[in-house]
């Protein structure tokens, strides 16, 4: 279990810091995105681990890789983001 929570906050950090590199524009405060990926890679693989028991090491990893993109990808947001204009539809007939 120990080498399991290990290897998942190795691989967390692993992606928060290629997230960091290649999104560092769309992406919000560093210490946050380097604190979110293994945070969310340690609860993923705990999660796995307890579900599907001991002796799934490799899954447990996947899913704590998987889970650690997902809430990554939640940081993200748009490079610009685009004004709305509420307007009236000009060919709608009241």
């Amino acid at each position: 279990m120990f080498w399991e929570a290990l290897g998942s906050a190795a691989l967390g950090i692993a992606l928060a810091l290629v997230a960091d590199r290649r999104f560092s524009g769309r992406l919000p405060d560093r210490r946050l995105v380097l604190a979110t990926g293994p945070v969310a890679a340690l609860v993923g693989g705990l999660i796995t681990h307890v579900v599907l028991g001991p002796g799934h090491s490799l899954v447990a990893l996947a899913c704590a890789l998987g889970v650690s993109a997902a809430l990554l990808s939640l940081l993200l947001r748009d490079e610009k983001p685009a004004r709305r204009q509420w307007r009236q539809d000009p060919l709608r007939i009241p």
